[in-house]
């Protein structure tokens, strides 16, 4: 087939005159499936609101058609929902792709590449952005670097490509400058011919919607260096953003929750210690929840586990079900979030308080599971357990192995036991934007807190956009300051 024709079937499946950014996009896109080496790669990157996401839902769903062979894939759960619902086709986590479990060798899980035993793959990431090159401390993932692991896994297949897609103007990687995954001289550095392109036309459907007009406006800042004084948002004439007074916050989650349920609200703020204000504020004075956790609470798991997913595998295994086996993942990631549907036996052991609770994942097909859960951390002001608690409760659980002789065979115990595996949860009506990033909600609550211009920063504009891009229909700004509203839009 002629390139001009393939471009021609996915512009169809677009539904929309392409713009000027997007035809170059669709030519790109076409030139680099037709290159024959095995080292090209491609980069599209666009912000909100310049059609990125409909285009890549086009772009795949055509190559589906055409029998190109596709994985799709995204850094977290929510992600890769998300990714799937706007293609039509099935999404997957990266690490659940590329990483195999490897046999036990001390107190946490160790996963190692995997084997890529594709051929003529088309490898699709978004969120893309999220993808860090700088190992995080927590090694458990093969090299500890995604994006190393990544490239390596991909490219190891036969006549395997990837295709990576996002917005740079969202948060980086903890720890990083800049999102490596969308820089062409960073996979350049791979020995990879980069092919890449970027959407910057905001189209204009999209300057009638109060969320995507100031998330341009932002970005702009962030693009143009501009950022001087705190953003202005424009509020005048735009029915899908408002101020939100701290006084009415509690009615208006109520009515949200009511109205587009507790899975498409979200509030997003600048640290974990107001998150946590929040949640326990929404579970007593609008869910009017008075247990430590009750069924029907969204949490959110804070720290990767392997054990019961683990077990889960096993009981599979004996009972020679390898489709049921299919649907358990590898692993409970941090930021993973689930319903809870029953609590039951809470107790305490260790000075911490434990109880088994039955799970739902929404973004995993509703994937059900029973685990024991530490409800310490529920309230906590650090991301997880505080390093104190972890380093109490390996103590105290080690003390009740010390009958036997050696530091391995206990250690070999400790892997098996309920209470030093609990999962660790926070409920998840509150959550930090890295927290929510990669996911959108229908209505989405920003407290951004108190600002002044001395703590103006890159990041700050960057966090304020990534917050802001997080809803699709409603965006609150909660008590947000007079000196922060637009006086005058200027189109």
């Amino acid at each position: 087939m002629k390139t001009s024709e393939f471009i021609e079937h996915i512009i169809q499946d677009f539904g929309f005159t392409p713009t000027i950014d997007q035809q170059v996009a669709l030519e790109t896109f076409a030139s680099f499936l037709a290159d024959q080496r095995s080292n090209v790669v491609m980069i599209l990157r666009g912000s909100a609101g310049t059609g990125k996401t409909s285009l890549a839902g086009a772009m795949v769903r055509s190559l589906r058609r055409f029998g190109q062979k596709l994985m799709l894939l995204a850094p977290t759960g929510r992600a890769a929902k998300v990714f799937s619902i706007n293609s039509g086709l099935p999404a997957y986590t990266v690490h659940r792709r590329i990483y195999r479990e490897q046999a036990y060798q001390g107190i946490d899980g160790q996963f190692n590449l995997n084997d890529n035993f594709y051929h003529n793959m088309l490898f699709v990431v978004d969120e893309a952005s999220m993808v860090n090159s700088v190992p995080t401390g927590d090694n458990v993932f093969g090299s500890g670097s995604l994006l190393d692991d990544l490239i390596k896994y991909v490219y190891s297949g036969h006549n395997c490509r990837l295709l990576l897609i996002g917005d740079r103007a969202q948060l980086p990687p903890v720890g990083e400058q800049e999102a490596p995954a969308l820089s062409a001289d960073v996979l350049a550095g791979y020995g990879l011919k980069v092919y890449e392109c970027d959407l910057n036309v905001v189209l204009r459907q999209s300057q009638d919607s109060g969320i995507l007009y100031n998330a341009t406006y932002i970005r702009h800042l962030i693009t143009y260096d501009e950022a001087t004084e705190l953003p202005r948002i424009e509020f005048d004439g735009f029915p899908d953003i408002e101020v939100m007074p701290g006084n009415e916050i509690i009615e208006s989650l109520a009515s949200s929750y009511s109205q587009v349920g507790l899975d498409d609200t979200i509030v997003v703020t600048r640290s974990n210690k107001r998150a946590n204000v929040y949640n326990q504020g929404i579970r007593n004075m609008v869910l009017d929840r008075e247990s430590a956790l009750s069924g029907g609470d969204m949490v959110m798991i804070v720290r990767n586990n392997y054990f019961w997913t683990e077990n889960l595998q096993a009981e599979a295994a004996k009972l020679g079900d390898p489709a049921e086996s299919e649907n358990i993942p590898a692993f409970l990631a941090n930021g993973d979030r689930a319903r809870v549907q029953r609590v039951r036996n809470i107790r305490e052991f260790y000075g911490f308080h434990f109880a088994d609770v039955w799970l739902q994942f929404p973004d995993y097909d509703n994937f059900e599971m029973q685990a024991t859960v530490i409800m310490d951390s529920l309230t906590t002001d650090t991301p997880a357990l505080t390093h104190e608690q972890s380093e109490q409760l390996f103590q105290q659980v080690m003390a009740d192995y010390a009958d036997l002789p050696t530091k391995p065979e206990r250690l070999k115990v400790l892997r098996k036991d309920i209470y030093f595996n609990a999962l660790q949860i926070k409920f998840a009506y509150a959550v930090t934007c890295h927290k929510a990033q990669g996911g959108q909600w229908r209505n989405v609550y920003v407290d951004q807190g108190y600002m002044t211009d001395e703590m103006l920063t890159p990041d700050y504009i960057h966090w304020l956009y990534t917050a802001f891009t997080r809803a699709t229909e409603k965006l609150y700004l909660v008590n947000w300051p007079k000196n922060q509203v637009a006086i005058n839009r200027t189109d």
